[in-house]
């Protein structure tokens, strides 16, 4: 599944309401909301965790994804070693990297492109890509 930065992953793209998700994957395994009151659809079989806003009527703002099909710039990410991943996107433009360390995980964040790498004994487990923040200060649909 290709990581398209600034827009989703796949054929999931940033502003998508539910329905358009359905579409495309069918019926969630599970959906709940969370503590902001947004509609959360968990697929198993892909490794998708995807946000709705509540606050942005229900689009589709927030992907994190475990699936170890995943690809970002013709580069596999589940398993790899953050500073190749790392050294590799930066020679092709996500140059600022901000690393935050949580007890065994570490996230490396690139704010330009909302994209999180979460790793873990050394290797990427996680991918966590958000919808960007346009020069209006408003989310940027892609949708």
């Amino acid at each position: 599944m290709k990581i398209n930065p600034q827009f989703g992953i796949g054929p999931l793209i940033f502003g998508m309401k539910q329905k358009d998700v359905e579409g495309i994957f069918g019926k969630p395994d599970k959906n709940f909301k969370d503590d902001d009151q947004n509609v959360i659809y968990v697929y198993n079989q892909d490794k998708l965790r995807l946000t709705f806003y509540e606050d942005e009527d229900f689009k589709l703002g927030y992907l994190i994804s475990s699936n170890p099909d995943l690809v970002l710039l013709d580069q596999k990410i589940i398993g790899a070693k953050p500073s190749e991943i790392k050294e590799v996107l930066i020679s092709k433009g996500f140059k600022t990297w901000e690393q935050e360390d949580f007890d065994m995980t570490e996230n490396h964040f690139n704010e330009a492109n909302w994209i999180i790498l979460q790793s873990e004994f050394g290797q990427i487990i996680k991918v966590e890509l958000g919808a960007v923040i346009n020069s209006k200060d408003e989310l940027d649909w892609k949708f």
